[in-house]
């Protein structure tokens, strides 16, 4: 049993028993990783505002059986996505794709500095739909599934559907915002 400590944003959550939550975290070194937080949805859990949905923390992490969230501290928030329902949805289709494209427990600094540049110029963006495109781009190229070489793709939701062989639920909800 050992214990680390890594930085990362938390592109998903899903409650757990009682009062934990299951985390998938996109880090720096560990790549995409999944993290109990017990307790984290307690009212008085001093854990739970830095394991929220975009939040860029330094997470320590105790590694038994499972990966056990030890302690959270917040690096970037990224509340000015999460205060603007447009740039929130687009957000979310950004943590849907890692989540669907990435491996797990396979660094990608790359892909990880790509996405912290992303939601960062989300922020202040008034183009998302561009901005993801560019990111759908090199995020394909960054884990192999097209050659930097090759021209762009046309429709990068149809190829990215069939790589994951299914359809992306995000995409439904931007087009009612």
């Amino acid at each position: 049993m050992r214990s680390f400590k890594t930085e990362g944003i938390v592109i998903k959550r899903k409650d757990f028993a009682e009062a934990d939550r299951i985390l998938t975290v996109f880090t720096r070194y560990q790549g995409k990783i999944s993290i109990i937080a017990k307790g984290v949805r307690r009212i008085k859990s001093r854990r739970s505002p830095h394991v929220e949905l975009l939040n860029q923390s330094i997470l320590n992490i105790h590694e038994s059986r499972m990966l056990i969230l030890t302690e959270a501290q917040t690096l970037y928030h990224y509340s000015l996505l999460k205060n603007d329902l447009r740039k929130a949805g687009w957000a979310f289709y950004v943590c849907e794709l890692l989540d669907s494209l990435l491996a797990d427990g396979q660094e990608n600094r790359a892909v990880y500095d790509l996405t912290q540049k992303t939601l960062l110029r989300l922020e202040t963006t008034d183009n998302p739909k561009m901005l993801i495109s560019e990111f759908q781009q090199e995020l394909l190229i960054n884990l192999g599934f097209w050659p930097r070489k090759q021209a762009l793709i046309e429709d990068s939701d149809a190829f990215i559907e069939d790589i994951i062989e299914r359809k992306i639920k995000t995409k439904r909800i931007l087009n009612l915002i």
